[in-house]
């Protein structure tokens, strides 16, 4: 899809809307053709776009650490030997500093986050035109509009991913909270600390928020962070095609964004990982 072909609001919105399937309240069961329809879908909607790279990404990670692993040598290791080695030492290294429980899912749990965070994010460096011209041209093959096909390929711009993944988490720490403690023992975490007994109302407040607080930001810090990186991508490609100077800046702005944004894909997916290594331990701790 070119820009030129729009207005600069559609251009913007056609980016921001994903591959819908849901249950449109006229026609039944249906693709969205339009930002309108799509938003029409509500809650049974499936965003194709989301779960199709997130789900491809995953994989990636299993194949690429799975055949390292099986090609593993004692003597001198390969170059993607080095690489998967050095990332479980950064992953192992976190772990050991921040969970002081004993959990065997804990590093491998780190680690998965850890990398297929980065690998959902880094899908933000793709031009922006790229991909979604690309699937327009190829399902125009079977008579459909590009400019009504759409596709989303960065997972961690969708609140529904980020939500999820954090929402997985969320309930590892109810699980472990109540196999640590005991279903009395979390109740009472909830009811009587920081005040005691005679401050149990303000208890329940003030626990319950720092609980609910978990899942809400491990998903909206990573959502925000990704959706804004990939909007000031997709408005600097609206500088392209109207003359050389514009096209010269946008491709100096471009470089420069996507320089300092492989340290933001970075750091976004290390604050997950160290984030929910830290809610756990939590969840593992009984000295109360």
């Amino acid at each position: 899809m070119a820009s030129e072909t729009l207005t600069a609001q559609q251009y913007i919105q056609h980016h921001l809307t994903n591959l819908t399937l849901g249950f449109h309240p006229t026609e039944g069961l249906t693709i969205a053709g339009n930002a309108e329809e799509a938003a029409a879908m509500g809650f049974w909607a499936l965003h194709l776009d989301s779960l199709a790279w997130s789900v491809g990404l995953g994989y990636l990670f299993y194949r690429l650490f799975r055949k390292v692993a099986e090609n593993a040598t004692a003597g001198v290791p390969g170059k993607a030997q080095n690489f998967v080695e050095w990332i479980i030492d950064f992953v192992n290294e976190n772990v050991r500093g921040s969970f002081s429980g004993k959990n065997d899912i804990v590093a491998p749990l780190a680690l998965t986050m850890f990398a297929w965070i980065f690998l959902m994010n880094l899908m933000d460096l793709v031009p922006v035109d790229l991909i979604p011209w690309a699937f327009g041209q190829f399902m125009s093959l079977f008579g459909a509009d590009p400019h009504h096909v759409y596709m989303r390929v960065v997972p961690t711009t969708d609140p529904n991913i980020t939500f999820g993944m954090a929402l997985a988490v969320f309930l590892m720490v109810l699980y472990y909270s109540v196999k640590m403690k005991g279903f009395g023992g979390f109740i009472g975490e909830l009811t009587l600390h920081p005040f005691g007994k005679w401050g149990m109302p303000a208890n329940i407040v003030l626990e319950g928020i720092s609980l609910l607080s978990k899942p809400l930001s491990l998903s909206l810090r990573l959502f925000g962070n990704m959706y804004a990186g990939e909007m000031i991508f997709i408005l600097i490609a609206l500088m392209y095609g109207h003359n050389l100077i514009l096209d010269l800046g946008g491709g100096v702005l471009q470089l420069a964004w996507a320089i300092f944004h492989i340290l933001i894909i970075t750091l976004q997916a290390f604050i997950f990982m160290v984030l929910t290594i830290v809610y756990l331990d939590m969840a593992h701790q009984t000295e109360h």
